[in-house]
């Protein structure tokens, strides 16, 4: 299952909004077919890993969610599954989708063995913004990305924030933001920093992000790159109802502009964009407003080894908790990246139900 949910990861970028899936074929502990979703449109893991497989019949399929039941873009695999003889499914997280779900109960009826469970945890943070999407839908799942100092700062005290972190964490951030419908900064990120909001790097996005800058009732140039028609992706723009037809007049044409007072409304606005996950990459301001809100589902914290002393908070000020009662969230990933460290920690793991 370790190797199936590497498999998947191959697809991030490619196959939103369907979820990222791997499978294994084994018979005798053997590895026999592998597969993963590639492309959106394109045959499923499970149909990949048999069409790699010179004889399934007998073999057990180990699949990072359950196999689907419907005709979308591609047969069911379950139908699949049962054609070409496979014993055993052994499944970590159900699929909760209304129109697919039900795998599970379809391979038992046809005499197939199903388990499902098996690392579950670790496959639920894997598809964490298509399980939100499907269960929660309203608003976007809602990842911050931030590179801080060890003493917790984002920028020196002179705003200076190119760059704390090394090139591996500048490489790694392009392949993140790969994976998601939006990324997004708040207006002062946007005027210091005048970030393209952007991929460059070498996974290449199916569909690419819109560009995203909450600006509230304050004033954003016109001539921000992230604003550039000729970029990739929908640039929008999101601002309070009090300013939003100066906003209009003020912004060029191909920039959708939003009304939201609240960063709540905000993220319901994005939703109805079609926007299904934004990572927001600063300031420090936004990011402690949305975690004020508890609009915020993932954080990946990127810490370089420096000390900076004074300069702008990774999580802006905010109101003070009590050691007894702050929330805990979940890690679910460390790793080095060159001289920096990347913590991932979830707050809701989005489990379905076995």
């Amino acid at each position: 299952m370790h190797h199936a949910l590497a498999l998947a990861l191959r697809g991030w970028g490619r196959v939103a909004p369907n979820p990222l899936v791997g499978a294994v074929l084994l018979r005798d502990g053997v590895v026999v077919g592998e597969g993963w979703h590639a492309e959106h449109g394109a045959p499923h893991a499970e149909v990949a890993a048999l069409a790699a497989c010179a004889d399934p019949r007998g073999a057990t399929c180990v699949t990072t969610l359950e196999p689907c039941t419907h005709h979308g873009k591609t047969p069911p695999c379950t139908d699949a599954l049962i054609a070409a003889g496979v014993a055993r499914v052994v499944i970590a997280v159900r699929d909760p989708h209304p129109d697919a779900r039900g795998g599970a109960e379809r391979l038992r009826a046809a005499g197939i063995e199903v388990e499902v469970g098996l690392l579950a945890r670790e496959a639920a943070t894997l598809n964490a913004p298509f399980l939100w999407a499907t269960t929660r839908p309203g608003r976007p799942f809602v990842a911050v990305k931030l590179a801080q100092s060890l003493d917790g700062f984002i920028a020196d005290a002179e705003g200076r924030s190119q760059w704390i972190s090394g090139a591996e964490a500048r490489d790694w951030v392009h392949w993140v933001r790969a994976g998601y419908d939006a990324i997004a900064v708040g207006r002062r990120t946007a005027l210091r920093d005048d970030p393209q909001l952007t991929v460059r790097g070498d996974t290449e996005p199916r569909v690419p992000p819109a560009r995203v800058v909450f600006a509230g009732r304050g004033e954003v140039r016109s001539s921000l790159r992230c604003f550039e028609p000729d970029a990739p992706g929908r640039a929008m723009l999101l601002t309070h109802p009090d300013v939003a037809v100066l906003r209009n007049a003020a912004v060029p044409k191909h920039v959708t502009v939003l009304s939201a007072a609240t960063p709540d409304e905000a993220l319901t606005r994005l939703w109805s964009e079609g926007i299904r996950s934004v990572l927001v990459e600063g300031g420090g301001t936004l990011v402690g407003n949305l975690l004020d809100a508890d609009l915020v589902d993932r954080v990946y914290a990127v810490t370089a080894p420096l000390w900076l002393g004074q300069g702008t908070p990774a999580f802006g000020r905010r109101r003070p908790t009590p050691l007894g009662s702050a929330p805990s969230w979940e890690t679910v990933e460390r790793q080095s990246l060159g001289p920096d460290t990347l913590v991932v920690t979830d707050r809701d793991l989005c489990l379905p139900a076995l």
